[in-house]
Parts: structure tokens; sequence; C-alpha cells
């Protein structure tokens, strides 16, 4: 089977597809342009298209809109680039049908990255550096320095690019191996053989961690029909009950910031949730629920005439008044007041979708949703976490947001429906 190379053209993965090669393995060269250095992005496929010709192994390139896409998926440049590059890869061994992918990450990538998740906040995964092994990924230069490299490709004399920005110190990596790697090294001379021990005990320290949490997990968790069930008095009843959360919970996307509000939770009434990008973590008695939340998108809560209260899936309490001369409407956009007359029941809710219009209060025109969110300055987050209320499809509400004005109270009002939710 063949070796897919991912050669960007710089010594790493000119070393390596070097070595790779000398050793007889087949190889297929993979390049990803990001177009972000405009010249110099295009200079690099060149050489990595050359190079590849050199050493007689087929070529792939592919050219991405890398700003774009950070920008619709509210990710750093770097994550992109690192999202787009794997994926392209994966994309390519299933089309090929190579045995794996072969990266260029060395020694001193990992160490970099041990200092990189120590300053931005880790758990014990976080500092044992860079694997050689992760599934279909291969990184056969972990046992070599940028320095070893750098004397191989001297000894065969072959060519390779330097990216500029490398020498740049505008971004964290660069930072950490420009001017705090040095530093440390003044103060250890072996400070990168030390790092790169001291990851290797923790890897090792990892697995007899993971060993001991997955029977605490098995006792206190429960899988029912694709959702997980936390029971949370045995949750509190473990050693560190905010890290046991934090490992039951990274899988499904959320976040070390929202364990203290999840935690919370655990003391609130049913009905309370919190999302992540890709699932919804909900309280109901005992339990912490957590299932994707593309199957919380599709439903659709209905709410009778009759109803005074709902707590799924945002609490709402709904009161239906007589106006008289001294109600005033309240100034919170947690409250919303309708003119009861105009609404029709059963009234829904659901989570806004692509395309959904309203008339904002105030408004005379309709608008859609997501200009309305753009032009708010909503977050990922604060969107993911919108829901509308409709009467006869129709959204009367934006829910804590901003009610529609075709639903408005006006001076011929008499009776009014005022719903309260909680955020």
């Amino acid at each position: 089977m063949p070796v897919l190379i991912g050669l960007s053209g710089g010594a790493d993965s000119v070393a390596l597809s070097d070595i790779l090669v000398t050793l007889g393995y087949r190889c297929i060269a993979c390049h990803c342009n990001f177009q972000l250095r405009g010249d110099e992005a295009e200079r690099d496929m060149v050489f990595a298209r050359d190079m590849a010709q050199t050493l007689n192994i087929p070529f792939r390139s592919v050219r991405f809109d890398t700003e774009m896409y950070a920008s619709q998926k509210h990710i750093s440049i770097e994550m992109a680039c690192r999202e787009l590059r794997y994926e392209w890869f994966e994309e390519q061994r299933k089309k090929i049908g190579a045995g794996a992918i072969a990266i260029a990450h060395h020694r001193d990538d990992s160490v970099e990255t041990v200092l990189l998740n120590l300053i931005r906040g880790t758990g014990i995964s976080g500092l044992t550096g860079i694997h050689p092994v992760n599934g279909y990924i291969v990184r056969p230069l972990l046992c070599l320095s940028r320095k070893d490299i750098e004397s191989y490709l001297s000894l065969r004399g072959l060519p390779y690019i330097t990216d500029r920005t490398n020498k740049e110190d505008i971004y964290v990596r660069n930072k950490i191996r420009l001017q705090v790697l040095p530093l440390l090294e003044s103060i250890n001379p072996s400070v990168y053989a030390t790092l790169e021990r001291t990851a290797s005990n923790l890897y090792e320290t990892e697995q007899l961690y993971r060993f001991a949490i997955s029977s605490i997990i098995d006792e206190i968790t429960e899988h029912k029909d694709n959702e997980l069930h936390i029971e949370i008095s045995r949750l509190f009843a473990s050693p560190s009950p905010r890290t046991l959360l934090f490992e039951i919970l990274r899988p499904f996307g959320f976040l070390p910031v929202q364990l203290d509000e999840i935690l919370r939770m655990a003391s609130a009434i049913s009905g309370k949730y919190i999302l992540s990008g890709t699932h919804i973590l909900l309280k109901d008695r005992g339990f912490f629920i957590v299932k994707e939340k593309d199957v919380c998108k599709n439903d659709v809560v209905v709410i009778s005439e009759n109803v005074l209260k709902i707590s799924y899936p945002v609490k709402l309490e709904f009161s239906r008044i007589n106006r008289t001369s001294e109600y005033e409407i309240p100034k919170d956009a947690c409250i919303a007041v309708f003119d009861a007359d105009k609404v029709s029941f059963p009234l829904m809710i659901r989570c806004w979708k692509e395309g959904d219009r309203f008339i904002p209060f105030g408004m005379k025109g309709s608008r859609k949703l997501s200009d309305y969110f753009r032009d708010k300055k909503f977050t990922l987050y604060q969107k993911q976490k919108a829901y509308v209320l409709l009467s006869k499809n129709e959204i009367i509400w934006v829910i804590g947001e901003r009610t529609s004005d075709k639903f408005r109270v006006d001076g011929k009002t008499t009776h009014i429906l005022e719903i309260k939710c909680e955020k």
C-alpha cells in the first residue's frame, strides 16, 4: 500500500520524503496551498512539485480559501489550516487507498507543542507532546531534532525552502521557538531532551489515568437511545467531579470554560441546558443528559393555550392580562408582550434556521434573522442558543431578544399575552 506524504517543501517534509523513498516505500506527495502568502505560496507549490519529480513520486496539490473558511467557522487561521490539511489528507488517503499519512513533525515541534498547551491551559494529554501514531497518521521524524534534519539534507545535497513567517514572532508558536526556548536553554542546555522525557513520562501517566477513569465513567453513565445519561449524585461522590466531568464531556465538544456553569446546573431546576458546537447537555432531575444538537434542532415544541409554563428547550412563563390604563409594557428583552387577539394558538418553539425572517419591533419590513444576528454581532455560541416562538408558522419572538412588530400591543389592544423567559 502506498504512503501519502505531506510535502510542504520545507526541510522537514523534504527529508521525510527522501528517507521514505530511499527505504523503498511507494510514496505519493500531497501539497496544500493555503493562499495566505501570495507569490510565496505559489513558489512553495512549484518547489514541492519539482521535488516530487526529482524523487520520482506522484504529486497532488490543492488550493484552499483559508481566510474564508476560518471566517465561516469562527476559528483562527492556524486552526483553519490544520482542519483543512488533515481533512484533505484523509480524503486523499481514501481515494488512493494509502496505508498511512506521513507527517514530518520532529522532536522540536513536539516540545513546542508541550509549551504551547501549557501556556494556553491543558490537562495531562496536552502535555504529552505529539504522538508518533494517531490512526492513519504517522510521524517518523519525532526522534530527530531540527538540526539533525538540516544536517541530513546537507549530507544528501537536497534543497529546501524556508517559510519567512517561521522567523516572525507574530504567532504564539513562533514566539515559543524564537524567544521562550532560547531563554530556557540558557537555564538548562538540555531543555529539549528534558521536556521530551517529561512528555514521555506524562504519556505513561496518562495511560494509567485513562485506565482508572474509564471504570469510574462506566459506573456513573449510561447510554440510552442515542443519549448519554450522567448520574449527578454519583458524579459528585467521585474524588474530582470537575475532572471527571471534563473527561466525560470532552468528546462532545464541551470546553473547560463551560465546566463551572455545568456544575452549577446540578443544583438548578430541570430544564436548564448548555450547548457545545455539536451537542446539548440538559439537566433533567437527577441526571445530566447529553445528546446531539441536531436532534434538538429538529425538535418542535408545541404550546397549547392553557399552558402556563414550559422548561424545555427554554424556560417560559405565560400570563394573560386584561389591559388597563395602569399597565406598563416592561422594558426587558426577557419579557415579551403581544396583542393576545393577534396571536393564534397553538404556538411553536424551535431553533432558528437559515432563511427565517421576522419584522423586528419598531420596523415595517421583514428581515432575515441571520442579518439581524450579524448586525447584533452575535457570536457563534449565541446563535447556537437562539430559539424562536411562532404563531401559525410566523415568528413572533426571537426569544430573549426582540418581538415581531406585527404582533405588537397598540392603541386597540384589550388583551395582552405576556411571556417571560429565563436566559
